[in-house]
């Protein structure tokens, strides 16, 4: 259990895929449009992530060496298919918000990259929790984005105005720049936050 717990806080934190792997960026910077995108993306991969991890992690000693990439990509389309097919049915307007970027999930790097790095090598509880963590980090790190740029871009929380009409807003937030600012300006913080988290730790276990 120590060892899942590990690779849950790993995927969080210590290396997150958005702010420290720097990977998925292409939903990362598409759908963060608002906070609701943002979510729903990152639930979506986060669901993929832990299901393929877990098969991959089952079948890594059944699936030729020659041929992993191929089978990686099969498992992870089936249950891409399977997150498409609820949304559709379930969540139509936000399925249709996403568009494209759900079916894109299968060449997601976050998710090739756990399954190459993580599942294909460690066993399925680990790879469960490795794909718990990843896809958290990915969520939060996607709706904080998507949080700021509709708030200044819109004045709006989760699609609720919160802003009044008077107030100016900066729409210049929900487009391309926008998105590339916020993402740069957090990664800063992120990287900036971590850091000082690692010095306080080597400090401790210098004093120690």
């Amino acid at each position: 259990m120590g060892k899942a717990l590990h690779a849950l806080k790993n995927g969080m934190f210590d290396e997150n895929p958005t702010f420290i792997q720097v990977i998925g960026t292409c939903p990362t910077l598409a759908v963060t449009t608002s906070a609701i995108n943002g979510i729903g993306m990152g639930l979506s991969t986060t669901a993929v992530l832990m299901c393929s991890n877990l098969f991959i992690s089952l079948l890594r000693k059944i699936i030729p060496d020659t041929v992993r990439i191929p089978c990686f990509i099969v498992v992870i389309a089936s249950f891409v298919t399977i997150v498409q097919l609820l949304l559709s049915a379930f969540l139509p307007s936000l399925n249709a918000s996403l568009g494209l970027y759900i079916p894109l999930i299968v060449v997601n790097c976050i998710i090739l990259g756990r399954a190459e790095a993580f599942a294909s090598k460690f066993g399925p509880v680990e790879s469960f929790f490795d794909g718990i963590g990843n896809g958290l980090g990915f969520t939060m790190a996607i709706t904080v984005i998507g949080l700021i740029r509709e708030f200044i871009g819109s004045g709006t929380l989760f699609g609720l105005t919160v802003l009044p009409e008077a107030f100016p807003k900066t729409l210049i937030m929900i487009m391309s720049p926008g998105a590339f600012f916020t993402y740069g300006t957090l990664m800063a913080i992120f990287h900036r936050l971590m850091a000082k988290q690692k010095a306080k730790k080597a400090a401790k276990e210098a004093a120690a």
